[in-house]
């Protein structure tokens, strides 16, 4: 990460490195939030937001960036246990996603890995694995 570079940006940046990732904006005159995701039309793997940190359930005042990523219950935990500004998610499923501060106080190396971890996880199913499941 460029020290010019908030740690949203350098996260944005690594996601779309991820192969067949797109960003887009997709709320109407929302300009803090970016989406990414499979490809055009594909599925989130990332919601970059800013949020009030009231919200959070964080202390202070104001707004931080953050990210919300798919993980497995799991590793979603495990973070969670590691980093106390890796939260249940906001507005989203709570089992499945989570909330990463993006203040500095998770290591950008990490955030790399949740992100990849987000991307595997939300992968959309290939027809060809759909039919062997029913089969």
């Amino acid at each position: 990460m460029r020290n010019t570079q908030t740690q949203r940006e350098a996260l944005l940046a690594f996601a779309l490195t991820l192969t067949g990732a797109v960003a887009d904006r997709p709320f109407e005159d929302d300009f803090d939030t970016t989406v990414t995701r499979h490809g055009a039309g594909g599925k989130w793997f990332g919601l970059f937001m800013r949020v009030s940190r009231a919200r959070l359930g964080l202390t202070g005042e104001g707004a931080v960036d953050v990210v919300n990523l798919k993980l497995d219950p799991e590793d979603g935990y495990a973070a969670r246990e590691m980093y106390p500004t890796v939260l249940p998610a906001y507005h989203m499923n709570k089992r499945h996603w989570v909330s990463v501060v993006l203040d500095g106080s998770v290591p950008q190396d990490f955030c790399e890995l949740l992100v990849e971890k987000s991307f595997c996880a939300s992968r959309p199913v290939r027809a060809e694995r759909k039919r062997e499941k029913s089969h």
